[in-house]
């Protein structure tokens, strides 16, 4: 397999403000390109929900977001026993790659079942384009990606499978918004978008980054046309309480821990049953 996401950790969090910021721009110009193409190709398909009061929502105080273990949506390794397992083990089912790739493959399963969902288009008023489902695919990859370094070596190694299994989905989802030809170019592109995202991220969560900055990042990324123009009105109100959200998130990963976030066994915040700040204990 080769390690691109892991060689790329030590690369990019080598690099000095000016390259983030030439990583930025390529990035804009890259997504101006790219996602325009994409978007005619893929026709929204979220209906229009009222508009919730986005002012008052993600304040809630962090935890932990383990599955408990009698949770009804937790993926258990499967036990075999007798000739079976001897026959498995054989076959290496039972290996440190096999099961990090099976463990891998829930994980992502989780970031899709929250990006694929309408409730996230819903709450921040998002219409659901190849470009948005693909912003929010690669921020909720870089919420478990950064998570995984905190478990050191084996965490970068555990994301690297999981970096393979959206390199797989990424492509079925451009063929099936009807890129065809030149897949190979597409795929080039989005992978500069992937990191340029990335690094845009890591810059923004850092104590030292201007108050403004995630949201500044989210704005760009995610709700942006053309990366360029300012928000206003309900459009300021949901990147902020996108960049809350996303810091909770962030918040939440870091008291998760090791086994959940090998296994698969967590949940990202429900979306749809986010109650609003007076409803909520701080």
């Amino acid at each position: 397999m080769l390690p691109r996401w892991s060689r790329a950790v030590t690369q990019l969090s080598r690099l000095g403000s000016q390259h983030n910021l030439n990583l930025k721009n390529e990035f804009y110009v890259i997504s101006r390109q790219s996602y325009g193409r994409a978007a005619a190709a893929v026709a929204p398909d979220v209906e229009k929900q009222p508009v919730v009061n986005l002012d008052k929502l993600f304040w809630s105080k962090p935890c932990s977001l383990a599955l408990a273990p009698d949770s009804p949506l937790r993926i258990e390794e499967p036990q075999y026993a007798g000739f079976k397992h001897a026959i498995l083990r054989l076959m290496l089912f039972y290996s440190k790659q096999s099961t990090s790739i099976r463990g891998a493959n829930v994980v992502y399963n989780r970031i899709i079942s929250q990006v694929d969902k309408p409730a996230i288009y819903e709450v921040f008023n998002l219409e659901k384009t190849f470009k948005t489902t693909f912003s929010l695919l690669v921020l909720h990859m870089w919420l478990c990606l950064r998570r995984l370094k905190e478990d050191g070596k084996e965490g970068v190694e555990f994301g690297q499978y999981i970096y393979e299994t959206y390199n797989h989905d990424v492509e079925l989802r451009v063929s099936k918004a009807g890129v065809n030809l030149l897949l190979t170019k597409w795929m080039k592109d989005l992978e500069k978008i992937f990191y340029g995202n990335i690094v845009a991220y890591d810059a923004a969560v850092l104590p030292e980054a201007r108050q403004d900055e995630l949201q500044n990042v989210i704005w760009r990324n995610v709700f942006s046309d053309d990366g360029s123009s300012q928000p206003n009105g309900d459009a300021s109100r949901a990147v902020r309480a996108m960049a809350r959200y996303i810091r909770r998130e962030v918040s939440c990963l870091s008291l998760t821990d090791k086994e959940a976030m090998f296994s698969g066994n967590f949940m990202f915040t429900s979306l749809k049953g986010e109650k609003p700040k007076s409803e909520t204990s701080i």
